[in-house]
Order: C-alpha cells, then structure tokens, then sequence
C-alpha cells in the first residue's frame, strides 16, 4: 500500500499532465487510500476531468470530490441565454432525437428530463450540455423508454 504523501504525491502528477486542467488550481489530500479534491474551476469539463483523472490512479480507493464550478464574470449568463445554448447545442447534435427532451437551467445547473429510446442518445445529451462555458453541472432525468 502507497504512502499517504506517495499517493498525494502520484494524484498531483496526474493531474499537471492533464492539458485541459491547472493543477494549481487542485487540491489533493490522501489518507489510508481516500483522495480528498478540493478548489474552484471554471468548467464542469474540468471538474468532471479532475474526478477521472484522479480515480484512474493506482491506489486510490475512495474519491471525495469538493471541487466547487465558479466562473469569471465574462462566463456569467442568464438562465435564458444559458437554456438557449442548451437548446441549440441539443437540436445539432443528430444523436439526440429533439422530441424527447425538456431542458431546465437554474443557476448554471442543467436538468435534462424526458424520454428517449437508447441509452446513447441521453448520454449523447449530456455529453453535448457538458463541455458549454456557463454549466456549473448536469443531473440527467432522462428515461430510456423503448
């Protein structure tokens, strides 16, 4: 079994060869297997990175994510203007059937609900909503109904 400092030591350096994250921007604790997150980004992307990244690690048993998705004032929008990008990264996605989803945006958090026929197409949703700047997170009601 790692060390706790060797195990810190390794989710750190996964994370400084993530291109899409700052790793100063992470915080890592390690005790007995359990990695704690902790910081502020400005993307669910990133958020969403880090948590990978640093479960893929050897030794890592549990994952505490207190990663916090803050954005600078120039990210800021209105719900409306949010659930608009929504709507319209939604409709040219070909992979997500138009008909089958609701969209609800409350302070940057998008809630898709729902019904669709494959599990694919409300993964493809998510995916989609997933890398906007603006989504501080998702929660996906979509129900698989064939």
């Amino acid at each position: 079994m790692k060390s706790n400092a060797t195990l810190r030591m390794d989710v750190q350096n996964a994370l400084k060869r993530q291109p899409l994250l700052h790793a100063d921007q992470i915080g890592v604790t390690a005790d007995h297997g359990v990695v704690s997150l902790f910081g502020t980004v400005d993307s669910c992307a990133k958020k969403l990175e880090a948590e990978n990244v640093a479960s893929a690690v050897i030794g890592v048993k549990t994952l505490v994510k207190n990663i916090q998705v803050e954005f600078r004032d120039a990210f800021k929008n209105a719900n409306g203007q949010m659930g608009g990008k929504v709507l319209k990264i939604l409709m040219s996605n070909p992979c997500v059937p138009h008909d089958g989803l609701t969209v609800n945006v409350e302070d940057g958090w998008v809630t898709l609900e729902g019904e669709l026929p494959w599990n694919h197409q409300k993964e493809a949703a998510e995916s989609a909503v997933r890398f906007l700047s603006g989504v501080r997170g998702i929660t996906n009601n979509v129900k698989i109904v064939p």
